[in-house]
């Protein structure tokens, strides 16, 4: 949906803002952030949490400048306070070029809990100029200047007339430097539930000259006007490089965005400058409702230049080439009417896991009853995908090990049968495991192609039978990877499927070889052919996270999966089982 997504900083020119495919506010899932699957999950056991979903605009002045030859590059972080101290992060902004003064379009969702007192913590960052092309979600915070903190509780901001706070920024940040941090303001409202999306394919033409040498640069910045008569920024466009007459991808507004078609929305055209002074082109104030009247008469709408003599009419001119409301189906829509989620399990069984007969070994089976470290995965993920799938009836296979037969397989029945892979439930994976583990060597080399173009087949099969079903192969594996270039291969090649692969990692290796197969850099995997994937299909999860209490099984399992699911279903204009077609 071109200009409806956010993420990367790349140079400041990407569109920021319009509707996320996204589950959460964060790589980090959370208690607070709001997840479809894991609400559902929750919802499923009688847990019902009385709570509103809140989206948190925030906007800084007179911020720290510590950069020498321009302005901080800021970026605000949410987090929540726990009971025992400890921060839990919530979301983050985007990263606004060059400015002391930003209004991120980026919202935090949260979930207010009428009952819980809901410390917040906000950090201000200044990033670095070599982070500007990567994925905020993916950026580490130390590598990044701090510019100060602020606390409230949400609560406080709730119970204010107009839902604003402003906080004073405080903190150590350099040594002999003015204490005034400069302020955070914090505004809250309350998500809306209405599925409706506009598009809108917005073009320009005549645009005024703002540079000497070369042409304008534009980008459109959409803001709606709230009850105080301010201006909140809801989306931002593209930068189109030296263009007086642009055309941009699609904007994706929500109603949570623009209120109601009637709302008056501020619609300004800039000239891009990398130092950050954007410089205006024009300007002009059209609700919903209008702007889909210029589309359908085929007129435009002039901008007009603000000045002390009041406004300027420019020759430059918005024009609507396409205005169409859609209803934009959720997670949770597809699940209830139907759709199925099968799941499909490979445990690896190559020898860097030790020999199983010792004790360091992530395969020992211990006498006593203590679960190793396969053991533990399978039973408190199988919790989860036991719980989404349908029938609880689980493909399941090995790789990596010696077979019977003498020979190394990278896709073996994990029941051992030669015919039927299926075993059902958690228990039935486990007893498969253990039969496994007493009749196949462990062995090698390591490769997750096979077990991917598998499960790739399968899904393939269901597409063409067109099943309203959606497939995630869950490979556990200690990480220490054979073939990396025959693994993408296989997963791009897969990228078109309805599937998902959710690798769990088990023991203490280095997971990079994972990480770069999960693409949270922002990249999406490129086959030795130089096929792009058509989208990111890989979520990776370390159970020694998990663990240490950084975050639990059921959201750090679900956090991608909304997000992959409803990409795959939303570029094929898949609807719900028995939802009138868009």
């Amino acid at each position: 949906m071109g200009g409806c997504f956010s993420g990367d900083v790349e140079g400041g020119k990407q569109a920021i803002g319009g509707v996320q495919q996204r589950p959460t506010s964060s790589s980090i899932a959370n208690n607070a952030a709001h997840n479809d699957a894991v609400d559902f999950f929750f919802r499923s056991r009688g847990q019902y949490p009385l709570f509103s979903q809140i989206e948190l605009t925030l906007s800084a002045l007179n911020l720290l400048d510590c950069d020498i030859t321009s302005k901080s590059d800021p970026m605000a972080v949410m987090y929540l306070r726990k009971k025992d101290g400890r921060l839990e992060e919530i979301g983050r902004t985007e990263v606004i070029l060059n400015s002391l003064n930003p209004k991120w379009i980026e919202k935090i969702t949260v979930s207010f809990q009428f009952e819980a007192v809901q410390t917040l913590v906000f950090h201000v960052y200044d990033v670095d100029t070599r982070y500007h092309n990567v994925p905020v979600k993916t950026l580490k915070l130390k590598d990044q200047d701090f510019l100060g903190e602020a606390t409230c509780v949400l609560s406080e901001i709730m119970t204010r007339p107009n839902r604003t706070v402003t906080l004073t920024l405080t903190g150590n940040v350099r040594a002999g430097v003015n204490r005034n941090l400069g302020t955070l303001s914090v505004q809250a409202e309350e998500t809306v539930a209405s599925k409706t999306v506009a598009e809108i394919n917005f073009r320009c033409v005549n645009l005024d000259n703002k540079d000497l040498f070369s042409k304008s640069d534009p980008f459109l910045r959409i803001s709606r006007i709230v009850e105080t008569s301010a201006a909140v920024p809801i989306c931002r466009t593209e930068v189109v490089d030296n263009n007086l007459n642009p055309m941009w991808r699609p904007v994706c507004l929500t109603m949570q965005q623009f209120g109601s078609k009637d709302t008056p929305l501020v619609i300004e055209c800039f000239d891009f400058n990398t130092s950050g002074n954007h410089e205006l082109i024009g300007k002009t104030e059209k609700s919903v409702a209008e702007l889909e009247r210029l589309c359908l008469q085929k007129e435009a709408a002039n901008f007009v230049y603000p000045s002390l003599r009041g406004n300027k009419v420019l020759k430059g001119q918005l024009i609507v080439d396409r205005y169409v409301e859609k209803v934009q189906y959720s997670f949770l829509d597809y699940i209830s009417s139907g759709f199925e989620l099968n799941f499909m399990v490979a445990v690896d069984f190559t020898a860097s896991n030790g020999d199983p007969r010792t004790p360091s070994s992530l395969h020992y089976i211990d006498p006593s009853g203590r679960l190793n470290s396969y053991q533990q995965a399978i039973m408190e993920v199988g919790e989860v995908i036991q719980f989404y799938d349908s029938d609880k009836r689980f493909p399941a296979w090995g790789f990596g090990g010696r077979t019977s037969d003498g020979s190394v397989s990278h896709a073996f029945n994990l029941n051992g049968a030669s015919y039927g892979d299926e075993v059902v439930g958690v228990e039935g994976i486990m007893a498969a495991y253990a039969s496994a583990l007493r009749n196949v060597a462990l062995a090698g080399p390591t490769l997750f192609s096979h077990v991917v173009d598998k499960a790739a087949h399968t899904a393939s099969q269901s597409l063409s039978q067109n099943s309203p079903k959606y497939f995630v192969l869950l490979i556990i594996t200690d990480g220490v990877l054979t073939d990396m270039a025959g693994t993408v291969d296989a997963l791009v090649r897969a990228s078109d499927l309805p599937l998902s692969v959710l690798i769990v990692g088990v023991g203490s290796t280095d997971f990079k070889q994972m990480e770069m197969l999960d693409a949270d850099n922002g990249r999406r995997l490129e086959s030795s052919t130089g096929r792009i994937a058509t989208r990111d299909i890989v979520q990776f999860v370390p159970m020694k996270d998990i663990h240490s209490g950084q975050v639990s099984v059921v959201q750090a399992l679900l956090e991608e999966l909304p997000g992959q699911f409803l990409s795959y279903v939303r570029s094929r204009n898949i609807n719900p089982v028995g939802a009138p077609a868009i």
